[in-house]
């Protein structure tokens, strides 16, 4: 089963991981990532570099640096998160028909500002951990802090398993993928971590009915966790998260808040 865990170099990723890496100003991508894409080589794998319009992350490694076999997908930045994961998968299928063990995605992340670009941002991070997760594709996702908005960067960084670099703490959760439309949660969500897990919870349940939060690593939820997830909820009128795996601590806190056995469009179930 998935387990959320720290990296001390790229030489860690494994099969299945999905990495939030912070950068060090001013490293060099490709210099930095050099183990990785040297790792793909030597285990049979396929690199596929996702540019995302910025020249910047691509252009080194033109440098007779790639590995045969490597691609990199130079997508529009106006790209959603549906257009990016389907041309991952196509390099999915095609490496298995090629005969690669696996593929090695690496991305560099740009920070966009457009309205809703954060939940689009998280959405997209969720289904990149969703695919790594269901096909055993590494998916390393690098973040320059000092270009991000330090709100932004902790959110997405709660949606990632892993993390490399450096950073001041943990995040207080990590929310991740351990099934189909089910996503496993850990670490303490309260008033701080409130707003990151609201917005991990509506990208979560954008595109699918029900969506199962399994708790079982999850230590604690206050009322603002609680009040977080039900407006994640209600945001998209027809959806529904399911609880399950929560710890007595959290139920009882549930039931003294008045939801249990109530008609709310999250269930904790049994």
């Amino acid at each position: 089963m998935r387990a959320a865990r720290a990296l001390a170099t790229l030489d860690e990723v494994e099969l299945g991981d999905h990495v939030c890496w912070r950068l060090q100003a001013p490293g060099v991508l490709h210099e930095d990532a050099w183990p990785y894409v040297a790792d793909g080589a030597l285990y049979g794998d396929k690199i596929v570099i996702v540019a995302s319009g910025d020249p910047s992350s691509s252009a080194s490694f033109d440098e007779g640096l790639r590995p045969p076999g490597t691609v990199v997908l130079d997508l529009p930045p106006s790209t959603d998160g549906d257009g990016v994961l389907a041309a991952v998968r196509r390099e999915a299928r095609t490496a298995a028909r090629e005969g690669f063990r696996a593929v090695r995605v690496l991305t560099e992340r740009k920070p966009v500002t457009a309205p809703g670009a954060t939940e689009e941002l998280l959405a997209q991070e969720l289904k990149l951990d969703e695919f790594a997760a269901e096909s055993g594709a590494m998916v390393v996702c690098a973040f320059r802090p000092s270009e991000w908005n330090g709100f932004t960067l902790e959110h997405v960084t709660s949606v990632h398993p892993h993390e490399m670099g450096t950073r001041a703490q943990r995040p207080a959760f990590r929310m991740y993928c351990t099934g189909s439309d089910m996503w496993s949660v850990d670490g303490v969500i309260d008033s701080e971590g409130a707003p990151a897990f609201n917005a991990a919870a509506r990208a979560a349940v954008r595109g699918t009915s029900t969506v199962t939060l399994r708790f079982d690593r999850l230590e604690m939820i206050d009322a603002a966790g609680m009040h977080a997830l039900l407006d994640a909820a209600r945001h998209r009128p027809g959806r529904r998260i399911v609880i399950q795996g929560a710890n007595e601590t959290v139920r009882l806190v549930w039931e003294l808040a008045g939801y249990a056995g109530a008609d709310l469009p999250v269930v904790m179930a049994a």
